[in-house]
């Protein structure tokens, strides 16, 4: 499943280090890796030439919620109810074509370590996401191009590609954090608050 992102929930986390959970159900949070497109991509692109359309990439977490108790959903349920997307925070972008063919390669085999408090909850890989971010952005790609009633991507976007890590609960009063390895993206840190 896909959603939107908007201009109201994306955050830089160099200026917003912090996220509010007030009117939140149940929220989660997911590590992920971010692109933002500098051309629009097709389908029919091969693997370099779809690199080539990246502006960036950075890493940083997603904030998701469900208005389903007890996240008791069907992903139909969740296209239904508008995603699940409450904000993303995205950490310092580096420039794609700088390093292409090594963004490329590690963006199949890196690894994140997720922590509330400075206590591990989980470890993840980049394979949990379809195999691999630049994977899950060509199964967009595929499922946009049959689809009659939303926009193919277009320059300029940005595109979230799933959580490397399982997505635990969060609840305010918490730090997350997360360490990268295989990859030079900065770990993220985010603080919750109830305001």
């Amino acid at each position: 499943m896909w959603g939107y992102l908007y201009a109201s929930t994306v955050h830089d986390l160099e200026k917003a280090s912090h996220a509010s959970l007030k009117g939140v159900a149940e929220p989660r949070i997911e590590p992920e890796i971010v692109f933002a497109l500098a051309e629009a991509p097709t389908p029919d692109m091969d693997d370099e030439a779809l690199a080539q359309c990246l502006a960036w990439v950075a890493h940083g977490f997603e904030i998701v919620q469900s208005i389903y108790p007890n996240w008791d959903c069907l992903a139909a349920d969740a296209v239904a109810g508008f995603g699940m997307h409450e904000g993303l925070w995205i950490g310092p972008r580096h420039s794609f074509a700088a390093r292409a063919g090594e963004w490329t390669r590690e963006l199949t085999t890196c690894e994140a370590e997720l922590l509330c408090n400075n206590a591990s909850v989980d470890r993840g890989k980049a394979a949990n996401v379809l195999g691999g971010p630049l994977k899950v952005l060509r199964a967009l790609l595929a499922v946009l191009a049959v689809d009659s009633h939303n926009p193919p991507l277009a320059a300029g976007e940005i595109v979230t590609t799933g959580s490397l890590t399982r997505a635990p609960p969060i609840a305010a009063g918490e730090i997350w954090t997360t360490g990268m390895t295989g990859i030079p993206l900065e770990g993220a840190r985010l603080a919750l608050n109830e305001r």
